[in-house]
Protein backbone atom coordinates (compact mmCIF):
# COMPACT_ATOMS: atom_id res chain seq x y z
CA UNK A 1 0.00 0.00 0.00
CA UNK A 2 2.84 2.51 0.79
CA UNK A 3 4.43 1.47 -2.25
CA UNK A 4 1.59 2.41 -4.27
CA UNK A 5 0.63 5.79 -2.11
CA UNK A 6 4.22 7.06 -2.74
CA UNK A 7 4.11 7.76 -6.50
CA UNK A 8 1.02 9.91 -5.55
CA UNK A 9 3.33 11.88 -2.83
CA UNK A 10 5.84 12.28 -5.61
CA UNK A 11 3.73 13.78 -8.20
CA UNK A 12 1.80 16.01 -5.58
CA UNK A 13 4.78 17.66 -4.62
CA UNK A 14 6.28 18.24 -8.32
CA UNK A 15 2.53 19.61 -9.32
CA UNK A 16 2.53 21.51 -6.45
CA UNK A 17 5.88 23.01 -7.20
CA UNK A 18 5.14 23.41 -10.64
CA UNK A 19 2.39 25.80 -10.41
CA UNK A 20 3.94 27.84 -7.48
CA UNK A 21 6.48 28.57 -10.03
CA UNK A 22 3.96 29.05 -12.53
CA UNK A 23 2.20 31.57 -10.56
CA UNK A 24 5.43 33.68 -9.88
CA UNK A 25 6.37 33.55 -13.29
CA UNK A 26 3.00 34.57 -14.94
CA UNK A 27 3.00 37.32 -11.99
CA UNK A 28 6.50 38.45 -13.02
CA UNK A 29 5.90 38.11 -17.06
CA UNK A 30 2.55 40.16 -16.97
CA UNK A 31 4.17 42.91 -14.70
CA UNK A 32 7.03 42.99 -17.55
CA UNK A 33 3.92 44.01 -19.86
CA UNK A 34 1.44 45.61 -17.78
CA UNK A 35 -0.18 46.95 -20.56
CA UNK A 36 -1.70 43.47 -21.25
CA UNK A 37 -1.25 41.73 -18.04
CA UNK A 38 -4.49 39.72 -18.47
CA UNK A 39 -3.18 38.13 -22.06
CA UNK A 40 0.01 37.86 -21.11
CA UNK A 41 -0.95 36.06 -17.95
CA UNK A 42 -3.36 33.85 -20.20
CA UNK A 43 -0.73 32.77 -22.51
CA UNK A 44 2.45 32.33 -19.62
CA UNK A 45 -0.37 29.92 -17.81
CA UNK A 46 -0.98 27.84 -20.85
CA UNK A 47 3.01 27.55 -22.29
CA UNK A 48 3.65 26.43 -18.31
CA UNK A 49 0.92 23.67 -18.39
CA UNK A 50 2.20 22.92 -22.44
CA UNK A 51 5.80 22.92 -20.68
CA UNK A 52 4.65 20.08 -18.09
CA UNK A 53 2.60 17.77 -20.91
CA UNK A 54 5.68 18.06 -22.55
CA UNK A 55 7.88 16.92 -20.19
CA UNK A 56 5.92 13.85 -19.49
CA UNK A 57 5.10 12.99 -23.06
CA UNK A 58 9.23 12.47 -23.57
CA UNK A 59 9.53 10.65 -20.44
CA UNK A 60 6.79 8.31 -21.73
CA UNK A 61 7.31 8.00 -25.14
CA UNK A 62 11.09 8.45 -25.76
CA UNK A 63 11.68 5.27 -27.51
CA UNK A 64 8.36 5.93 -29.58
CA UNK A 65 8.95 9.05 -30.96
CA UNK A 66 11.55 10.13 -34.24
CA UNK A 67 14.67 11.89 -33.29
CA UNK A 68 13.49 15.59 -34.95
CA UNK A 69 10.71 15.49 -32.58
CA UNK A 70 12.81 14.84 -29.49
CA UNK A 71 15.10 17.48 -30.28
CA UNK A 72 12.19 20.12 -30.78
CA UNK A 73 10.36 18.92 -27.47
CA UNK A 74 13.51 19.07 -25.61
CA UNK A 75 14.75 22.68 -26.82
CA UNK A 76 10.84 23.63 -25.97
CA UNK A 77 10.65 22.46 -22.46
CA UNK A 78 14.31 23.58 -22.05
CA UNK A 79 13.40 27.50 -23.36
CA UNK A 80 10.21 27.12 -21.38
CA UNK A 81 11.82 26.29 -18.05
CA UNK A 82 14.26 29.45 -18.92
CA UNK A 83 11.31 32.01 -19.31
CA UNK A 84 9.53 30.60 -16.01
CA UNK A 85 12.85 31.33 -14.59
CA UNK A 86 13.30 34.71 -15.67
CA UNK A 87 9.60 35.81 -14.81
CA UNK A 88 10.30 33.98 -11.13
CA UNK A 89 13.44 36.35 -11.48
CA UNK A 90 11.32 39.28 -11.97
CA UNK A 91 8.96 38.80 -9.50
CA UNK A 92 11.56 38.44 -7.19
CA UNK A 93 13.01 41.49 -7.99
CA UNK A 94 10.41 43.29 -8.45
CA UNK A 95 9.39 42.10 -4.47
CA UNK A 96 13.09 43.37 -3.59
CA UNK A 97 12.76 46.13 -5.12
CA UNK A 98 9.71 47.73 -3.18
CA UNK A 99 11.20 46.65 0.25
CA UNK A 100 14.57 48.08 -1.04
CA UNK A 101 12.38 51.63 -1.75
CA UNK A 102 11.17 51.28 1.94
CA UNK A 103 14.65 50.81 3.09
CA UNK A 104 16.16 53.18 1.15
CA UNK A 105 13.91 55.62 3.36
CA UNK A 106 14.61 54.49 6.42
CA UNK A 107 18.46 54.97 5.51
CA UNK A 108 17.78 58.68 4.91
CA UNK A 109 15.53 59.60 7.77
CA UNK A 110 18.01 57.38 9.75
CA UNK A 111 20.65 59.08 8.05
CA UNK A 112 18.98 62.69 8.58
CA UNK A 113 18.95 62.33 12.03
CA UNK A 114 22.20 61.30 12.68
CA UNK A 115 23.33 64.46 11.27
CA UNK A 116 21.70 66.19 13.96
CA UNK A 117 23.46 64.07 16.50
CA UNK A 118 26.67 64.56 14.68
CA UNK A 119 25.95 68.66 15.57
CA UNK A 120 24.85 68.34 18.98
CA UNK A 121 27.84 66.20 19.27
CA UNK A 122 29.91 68.67 18.58
CA UNK A 123 28.39 71.16 20.69
CA UNK A 124 28.50 69.69 23.98
CA UNK A 125 32.27 68.61 23.06
CA UNK A 126 32.29 72.35 23.28
CA UNK A 127 30.40 73.09 25.88
CA UNK A 128 32.45 69.93 27.78
CA UNK A 129 36.07 71.73 27.00
CA UNK A 130 34.26 75.14 27.82
CA UNK A 131 32.72 73.86 31.67
CA UNK A 132 36.34 72.51 32.46
CA UNK A 133 38.16 75.32 32.16
CA UNK A 134 35.66 77.00 33.80
CA UNK A 135 35.77 74.77 36.74
CA UNK A 136 39.68 75.24 36.62
CA UNK A 137 39.15 79.06 37.41
CA UNK A 138 36.24 78.79 39.87
CA UNK A 139 38.51 76.39 41.61
CA UNK A 140 41.89 79.06 41.02
CA UNK A 141 39.79 81.94 42.72
CA UNK A 142 38.16 79.68 45.59
CA UNK A 143 41.78 78.59 46.81
CA UNK A 144 42.85 82.15 46.52
CA UNK A 145 40.00 83.83 48.22
CA UNK A 146 40.25 81.24 51.56
CA UNK A 147 43.75 81.38 52.17
CA UNK A 148 43.09 85.42 52.16
CA UNK A 149 45.38 85.93 48.96
CA UNK A 150 44.72 86.03 45.46
CA UNK A 151 46.84 84.91 43.05
CA UNK A 152 45.60 85.19 39.57
CA UNK A 153 48.11 84.92 36.32
CA UNK A 154 48.16 88.86 34.68
CA UNK A 155 47.19 88.05 31.03
CA UNK A 156 49.51 90.54 29.36
CA UNK A 157 53.12 89.59 31.36
CA UNK A 158 51.80 86.58 32.04
CA UNK A 159 52.95 86.58 35.67
CA UNK A 160 51.36 85.50 38.78
CA UNK A 161 50.78 88.41 40.90
CA UNK A 162 49.69 87.97 44.55
CA UNK A 163 47.05 90.33 46.06
CA UNK A 164 45.62 91.03 49.29
CA UNK A 165 43.84 94.29 48.32
CA UNK A 166 40.12 94.33 49.40
CA UNK A 167 39.21 96.18 46.26
CA UNK A 168 40.86 93.78 44.34
CA UNK A 169 39.18 90.63 46.21
CA UNK A 170 35.98 92.35 45.63
CA UNK A 171 36.28 92.02 41.97
CA UNK A 172 37.39 88.77 41.75
CA UNK A 173 34.93 87.62 43.91
CA UNK A 174 32.59 89.31 41.58
CA UNK A 175 34.64 87.54 38.97
CA UNK A 176 34.08 83.91 40.94
CA UNK A 177 30.47 84.50 41.45
CA UNK A 178 30.32 85.55 37.44
CA UNK A 179 32.11 82.25 36.19
CA UNK A 180 29.93 79.91 38.23
CA UNK A 181 26.84 81.75 36.66
CA UNK A 182 28.83 80.42 33.40
CA UNK A 183 29.42 77.03 34.57
CA UNK A 184 25.44 76.93 35.62
CA UNK A 185 24.60 77.84 32.07
CA UNK A 186 26.42 75.23 30.03
CA UNK A 187 25.52 72.93 32.86
CA UNK A 188 22.06 73.38 31.28
CA UNK A 189 23.21 73.93 27.50
CA UNK A 190 24.95 70.05 28.21
CA UNK A 191 21.59 68.57 29.87
CA UNK A 192 19.80 69.90 27.03
CA UNK A 193 22.16 68.71 24.75
CA UNK A 194 22.51 65.07 26.02
CA UNK A 195 18.70 65.00 26.60
CA UNK A 196 18.52 65.46 22.36
CA UNK A 197 20.93 63.10 21.89
CA UNK A 198 19.37 60.75 23.85
CA UNK A 199 15.69 60.91 22.06
CA UNK A 200 16.96 61.08 18.43
CA UNK A 201 18.77 57.74 19.42
CA UNK A 202 15.15 56.21 20.37
CA UNK A 203 14.04 57.95 17.30
CA UNK A 204 16.13 55.79 15.32
CA UNK A 205 16.12 52.69 17.53
CA UNK A 206 12.11 53.24 16.90
CA UNK A 207 12.38 53.79 13.26
CA UNK A 208 14.29 51.03 13.16
CA UNK A 209 12.65 48.15 15.39
CA UNK A 210 8.96 49.37 13.69
CA UNK A 211 10.16 49.08 9.73
CA UNK A 212 9.23 45.50 8.38
CA UNK A 213 11.67 46.35 5.34
CA UNK A 214 14.62 46.37 7.78
CA UNK A 215 13.36 43.18 9.70
CA UNK A 216 12.89 41.23 6.17
CA UNK A 217 16.68 42.20 4.78
CA UNK A 218 18.25 41.79 7.99
CA UNK A 219 19.54 38.37 7.33
CA UNK A 220 20.80 39.09 4.03
CA UNK A 221 22.23 43.08 5.06
CA UNK A 222 24.25 40.70 7.83
CA UNK A 223 25.15 38.53 4.70
CA UNK A 224 26.51 41.66 3.16
CA UNK A 225 28.54 42.87 5.44
CA UNK A 226 29.93 39.41 6.05
CA UNK A 227 30.79 39.32 2.23
CA UNK A 228 31.87 42.94 2.19
CA UNK A 229 29.85 43.31 -0.89
CA UNK A 230 27.00 45.27 -1.20
CA UNK A 231 23.69 44.54 -0.44
CA UNK A 232 21.70 44.59 -4.22
CA UNK A 233 24.76 42.19 -5.08
CA UNK A 234 24.08 39.94 -2.50
CA UNK A 235 20.49 39.77 -3.23
CA UNK A 236 21.17 39.27 -7.05
CA UNK A 237 23.25 36.13 -6.67
CA UNK A 238 20.56 35.19 -4.45
CA UNK A 239 18.02 34.92 -6.44
CA UNK A 240 20.30 33.40 -9.26
CA UNK A 241 20.56 30.69 -7.14
CA UNK A 242 16.44 30.34 -6.21
CA UNK A 243 15.45 30.59 -9.73
CA UNK A 244 17.78 27.70 -11.30
CA UNK A 245 16.44 25.62 -8.37
CA UNK A 246 13.07 26.25 -8.73
CA UNK A 247 11.58 25.40 -11.91
CA UNK A 248 14.10 22.37 -13.32
CA UNK A 249 13.29 20.70 -9.66
CA UNK A 250 9.80 20.61 -10.46
CA UNK A 251 10.26 18.86 -14.46
CA UNK A 252 12.47 16.63 -12.52
CA UNK A 253 10.26 15.59 -9.83
CA UNK A 254 7.77 15.32 -12.57
CA UNK A 255 9.43 13.21 -14.15
CA UNK A 256 10.20 11.25 -11.59
CA UNK A 257 6.69 10.58 -10.27
CA UNK A 258 5.61 9.01 -13.76
CA UNK A 259 8.82 7.16 -12.78
CA UNK A 260 7.34 5.47 -9.71
CA UNK A 261 3.92 5.10 -11.13
CA UNK A 262 6.15 2.72 -14.02
CA UNK A 263 7.47 0.74 -11.14
CA UNK A 264 4.47 0.37 -8.73
CA UNK A 265 2.51 -1.06 -11.67
CA UNK A 266 5.39 -3.08 -13.06
CA UNK A 267 5.91 -4.41 -16.47
CA UNK A 268 3.31 -5.21 -19.00
CA UNK A 269 3.62 -7.38 -21.91
CA UNK A 270 0.56 -9.04 -24.61
CA UNK A 271 -0.15 -12.49 -24.17
CA UNK A 272 -1.60 -14.87 -27.05
CA UNK A 273 -4.55 -13.29 -26.89
CA UNK A 274 -3.26 -9.97 -27.91
CA UNK A 275 -4.22 -8.40 -24.70
CA UNK A 276 -2.05 -6.29 -22.22
CA UNK A 277 -1.10 -7.81 -18.85
CA UNK A 278 1.22 -7.50 -16.22
CA UNK A 279 4.45 -9.51 -16.75
CA UNK A 280 4.80 -11.14 -12.40
CA UNK A 281 8.33 -12.03 -11.42
CA UNK A 282 7.81 -15.96 -10.87
CA UNK A 283 6.25 -16.49 -14.24
CA UNK A 284 9.10 -14.43 -15.74
CA UNK A 285 11.84 -16.38 -14.38
CA UNK A 286 9.87 -19.98 -14.69
CA UNK A 287 9.33 -19.19 -18.45
CA UNK A 288 12.97 -17.93 -18.68
CA UNK A 289 13.91 -21.57 -16.90
CA UNK A 290 11.91 -23.55 -19.17
CA UNK A 291 13.60 -21.70 -22.23
CA UNK A 292 16.83 -23.13 -20.79
CA UNK A 293 15.57 -26.63 -20.16
CA UNK A 294 14.15 -26.52 -24.02
CA UNK A 295 17.60 -25.26 -25.62
CA UNK A 296 19.30 -28.16 -23.95
CA UNK A 297 16.46 -31.05 -25.12
CA UNK A 298 15.85 -31.80 -21.46
CA UNK A 299 12.23 -32.71 -21.61
CA UNK A 300 12.62 -35.08 -18.92
CA UNK A 301 11.81 -33.18 -16.08
CA UNK A 302 8.53 -32.58 -15.01
CA UNK A 303 7.23 -29.74 -12.24
CA UNK A 304 5.41 -29.20 -9.48
CA UNK A 305 2.02 -27.41 -10.01
CA UNK A 306 2.15 -25.64 -6.67
CA UNK A 307 5.85 -24.01 -8.05
CA UNK A 308 6.76 -24.25 -11.35
CA UNK A 309 10.52 -23.58 -10.98
CA UNK A 310 11.00 -26.39 -8.57
CA UNK A 311 11.41 -30.14 -10.56
CA UNK A 312 9.45 -33.00 -9.51
CA UNK A 313 11.08 -36.17 -7.88
CA UNK A 314 8.97 -38.12 -10.26
CA UNK A 315 10.76 -39.28 -13.59
CA UNK A 316 7.85 -39.95 -16.51
CA UNK A 317 8.79 -43.27 -17.97
CA UNK A 318 8.04 -43.75 -21.67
Amino acid sequence: MRKKLFPYIVLIAALSLACSAAYYSVFGISKLFSAQALAVAIMAGTLEASKLIAATYLHRYWKQINYLLKIYLTTAVCILMFITSLGIYGFLVSAYQTTAGELTIIEKQVSIIELKKERFNEQLISYSTEKTQLAQSITELSKGLSNNKVQWKDKETGQIITSTSSKTRKVLQTQLNDFKDQRNIVSKKIESLSDSITKLDLQVLDIESNSEAAVEVGPLKYVSELLDKPMDSVVNWFILIFIFVFDPFAIILLISANKAFDIVRGQTKENIYGETVEVKKDWDEAEKRMDIIGQNGNDGLHYDDNDPLEPSKTIKIS
